[in-house]
Order: structure tokens, then sequence, then C-alpha cells
């Protein structure tokens, strides 16, 4: 039986045409990592607030909410519940919140990265890459 790794064996003893290259990584686009890091941003507030959405479903279907509620209330005189301050609307907006938080820290994590990579390649000289073509 022959595995993956003996066919690249195979493949890389004969002779193949295939020109390599090795680049060095210099530089780093300042605004290219910022609209990379925005993009990157904008999907995982999609997805923050789609999970905490879910999880909002999960957890009012199960009737986890009605249980914390009489939680509640058994430590309180029962005019304050739980219910009154974790709804749909509050829960959205909070994810919001955290959704556009993200964006801004992830956007800033970005530029921030960028920068300190260009200020390294001064030291280590950048990043060596190699390509092949087929």
């Amino acid at each position: 039986m022959s595995t993956v790794a003996d066919k690249l064996a195979r493949k890389s003893s004969s002779k193949t045409s295939a020109k390599q290259v090795r680049l060095r990584l210099v530089y780093v686009d300042f605004w290219s990592a910022v609209k990379l890091s925005f993009l990157a941003a904008v999907a995982l507030a999609v997805v923050t607030l789609v999970s905490y959405f879910l999880i909002y479903l999960v957890v009012q279907t199960t009737g986890l909410i009605g249980k914390a509620d009489d939680l509640f209330s058994s430590f309180s005189d029962g005019s304050v519940t739980l219910s009154q301050f974790v709804g749909l609307p509050q829960v959205m907006a909070f994810a919001a919140v955290v959704a556009i938080l993200n964006l801004v820290v992830v956007t800033v994590l970005g530029a921030v990265v960028a920068g300190i990579y260009n200020l390294a390649v001064k030291v280590t000289g950048g990043l060596l890459v190699g390509f092949t073509s087929n």
C-alpha cells in the first residue's frame, strides 16, 4: 500500500522542470493589512451575532431562563425578575456592542501587527518563503 509520502518521494526524485524561487517578505503594506483585518473582523462580527442569537434560542427553548427566574425570585421579594433583563432585544443589543468592539479591536490589531512586522524586518531581514512553479 502506497502512502502519500511515498508518492511525494518518488515524485521529487524524478527530474522536474519546475523552477523553485526563494523570496524574502520584507514589507507588509499597512493599508492592505488594515483592509484584510477589517474584513476578518466583519466576518467575526457576523459569527458573534449569529452565535449569540442561537445560544439565546437554545437557552430560551430549554427553559433555563424560567428556572433562573425561580432561583432569583427565591432570593428576592419577586418584584424583579431576571427575564425582564434577559430578553431577545437585550441579548442582541449586547451582541451588537460586543461585535462592534471586536470589529475595532481586530482592525487595530491587524494594523499594529503589520507595523511590528515591518519594524522586525529591519532586525531579522524578513521571512524567507519558497515558491515553485509546476
